[in-house]
C-alpha cells in the first residue's frame, strides 16, 4: 500500500494551519506574560505619558507582572493617602513614570492566551433583555436601536459589551444586552434611562442630539472620511478623520450668536480657532472637545465640519480606531438620547465560575467520549489506521469550527458548545456510514463512497432547514447553536468528509 497525500488532503492541512492562526494569533501570546491595557483615559496623565490600549505591562517599580493577580497585589496600598506617588511602569514598548495620588487611569486585563472569545454565561457577567416600551418596533428600528444602546454604552466606556437585534418566532423584536464583570443591577441602571445629548460652547447650548437640531450628518463619501495617517514622533500614527454635520436654521442661528462673542487664538501650527470649543455631553458626560474654526465666527451656517483622529502603534489599528471614533461621533450626533423608554423583559447573572467549571467538564467528558468512540470503531473494524483517521478527522472538525468562530468573532457560549457536540456527533456518524459503504458490496470503492456521500448530502441538506428556524427561536437564545451546529456540518460536507473518503479511498486502493 502506497498512502499519498491527495490535493483533498493537502486542502483540509492549510484550513488547519489557517484554523490555528485564527485561533492563536500571530505573534503567539500563550507563553506571554504580564497584563493587556483594555483602555486609557483620554487627556488623563497616563495617556499624556504614552500609556496607550494594547500595551502590555510586564513590570510596576521593579516588581514583575505575570498576571492580573500580580497587577491587584503591586496596586494594593500604595495610594493609600493624599501624597504624591511615584510610580514606574514598564511596558513591551516603553518605560513611563508616573507622579500621581491616585492610581493610573487605565483598565487591565490578563493576556489573551487565544483569539476565542467566550460568551457571558461562560466568562461571567450580566445579559438582559429589553425592549421598547408600548412601542412595536420594526427590524430596522430595532437595529437602529441597537446602535443607539451600544454607542451609549461605549460613552460610559465599558469593555466586553454585545449588543445586538433579535426576535423571536412571533415576529416580536427585542435587544440583548450582554455585558462582562457586571452585576444585574448595573446593568439595569445603564439601561433605564433614556439618556440626553448635547452640543455646548462654554456654558450655552448650540443644539441637542436627534432631528430636531440635527438634519442630517454625512457617514461616506468625500464629506466622511479619514485623510491621513501620520506617523509622530513618538512612533505612534495617528489617523485624522472628519465628517459633515448639517444642522436646522435655529441651531445654526445659535450657533452664530454664541460665536460671535468669542475671541480667535492661533494654534501652535498657524491655524486659528476660537477660543471655546464645541463640547459634546451625553447624560452630563463630556464625550468630545471639538475645535471651532475661525471662519464659523458669527456665520449662520447650517453646515460644520467635525474632525478627529485614532492612534495606534500600527497604521492598520490607528485607521480601525480612527474609523470606530467616526462612527461613534455620528451615532452620537444623530441620534442623542434614546428614542425609546425601554422594558427590561429578563435580567440574568452568569457567573464565571460556573462558566470555567462548564468548560473544564466538556474538555474532560470530550476527550472521555473520543477514546470510547476510538475503541468502539477499533473493536467494529479490527484497523488501528482507520481508527486513527476516525479520530484525526473529528479532531481537525473541531478545530476548523473553533477557527472559524475566531476568525469572523463569534462568541462561543454554551449553545455554541452544545453545537459543536452535535457536529461532533453527525460527524462521527457520517464517517461510519462511509466506513460501512466502504467494507461492504461488490462495486468498486470510488462508487461505494460516492452512494456513501450521496446519503451524508441528503442528511446535511435536511439538517440546515432543521436548524434554520432555530436561529430565531427563544428570542436568538439557541442562535449560537444554529451558528456553530450550520458552521461545522458545512465545513464537514465541504471538506472533512470527502477528505476522510480520500483517505478511507488510499487505505484501500
Amino acid at each position: 500500500m502506497n498512502f499519498k497525500l491527495s490535493w483533498k488532503i493537502w486542502l483540509l492541512i492549510v484550513f488547519l494551519v489557517l484554523s490555528l492562526i485564527s485561533i492563536l494569533g500571530v505573534p503567539l501570546t500563550i507563553f506571554k506574560e504580564g497584563v493587556v491595557i483594555t483602555s486609557v483615559v483620554p487627556n488623563s496623565s497616563s495617556f499624556e505619558q504614552g500609556l496607550r490600549e494594547g500595551q502590555i505591562i510586564t513590570e510596576i517599580d521593579g516588581n514583575k507582572i505575570a498576571n492580573i493577580g500580580d497587577f491587584v497585589a503591586t496596586m494594593k496600598g500604595k495610594f493609600s493617602s493624599d501624597r504624591r506617588v511615584k510610580m514606574v511602569i514598564k511596558t513591551e514598548q516603553a518605560e513611563v513614570i508616573l507622579f500621581s495620588t491616585a492610581a493610573p487611569d487605565i483598565t487591565v486585563s490578563d493576556i489573551p492566551k487565544t483569539r476565542i472569545k467566550f460568551g457571558l454565561d461562560l466568562a461571567g457577567g450580566s445579559r438582559g433583555l429589553v425592549k421598547a416600551q408600548n412601542v412595536e418596533l420594526s427590524s430596522s428600528d430595532s437595529r437602529d436601536l441597537a446602535e443607539i444602546i451600544k454607542n451609549r454604552l461605549n460613552v460610559y466606556g465599558i469593555e466586553d459589551i454585545q449588543v445586538m437585534p433579535i426576535s423571536d418566532l412571533s415576529g416580536k423584536n427585542f435587544i440583548r444586552i450582554e455585558i462582562a464583570g457586571i452585576t444585574p443591577e448595573n446593568l439595569e441602571s445603564l439601561i433605564s434611562q433614556q439618556g440626553k445629548f448635547e452640543a455646548k460652547i462654554g456654558n450655552e447650548t448650540v443644539f441637542v442630539g436627534g432631528k430636531k437640531d440635527i438634519t442630517s450628518v454625512a457617514r461616506s463619501g468625500q464629506e466622511a472620511l479619514i485623510e491621513s495617517c501620520p506617523k509622530a514622533e513618538d512612533a505612534y500614527y495617528y489617523c485624522n478623520f472628519r465628517f459633515t454635520l448639517y444642522l436646522s436654521e435655529d441651531a445654526a442661528k445659535r450657533h452664530s450668536q454664541i460665536t460671535e462673542k468669542l475671541e480667535a487664538n492661533i494654534t501652535s501650527n498657524g491655524e486659528k480657532y476660537l477660543s471655546e470649543k464645541l463640547d459634546l455631553f451625553l447624560d452630563d458626560n463630556l464625550v468630545d472637545s471639538l475645535l471651532i474654526s475661525e471662519g464659523l465666527k458669527g456665520r449662520v451656517t447650517t453646515q460644520i465640519s467635525i474632525s478627529g483622529s485614532g492612534t495606534g502603534e500600527t497604521e492598520e489599528q490607528a485607521y480601525k480606531n480612527a474609523e470606530d471614533e467616526m462612527n461613534r461621533l455620528q451615532t452620537v450626533l444623530i441620534t442623542g438620547s434614546l428614542p425609546y423608554k425601554l422594558e427590561i423583559v429578563k435580567l440574568d447573572n452568569l457567573s464565571p465560575v460556573f462558566g470555567k467549571g462548564i468548560i473544564t467538564s466538556i474538555l474532560l467528558t470530550g476527550a472521555a467520549a473520543f477514546v470510547a468512540v476510538f475503541a468502539v470503531v477499533f473493536l467494529r473494524y479490527r484497523n488501528l489506521k482507520t481508527s486513527i483517521l476516525l479520530l484525526f478527522t473529528s479532531v481537525s472538525e473541531i478545530i476548523l469550527i473553533v477557527g472559524i468562530a475566531s476568525f469572523i468573532g463569534w462568541n462561543l457560549d454554551l449553545p455554541s458548545i452544545a453545537g459543536i457536540l452535535a457536529t461532533i456527533g453527525t460527524g462521527i456518524d457520517q464517517q461510519i456510514i462511509i466506513l460501512d459503504e466502504a467494507v461492504e458490496g461488490t462495486l468498486s470503492i470510488r462508487q461505494k463512497l460516492k452512494r456513501a456521500f450521496a446519503i451524508i448530502l441528503g442528511a446535511y441538506f435536511t439538517g440546515v432547514v432543521a436548524l434554520i428556524p432555530l436561529y430565531w427561536a427563544a428570542a436568538g437564545f439557541f442562535k449560537g447553536f444554529a451558528i456553530t451546529t450550520i458552521i461545522g456540518i458545512t465545513s464537514g460536507i465541504l471538506v472533512t468528509r470527502p477528505v476522510f473518503s480520500d483517505m478511507i479511498r488510499l487505505t484501500k486502493e
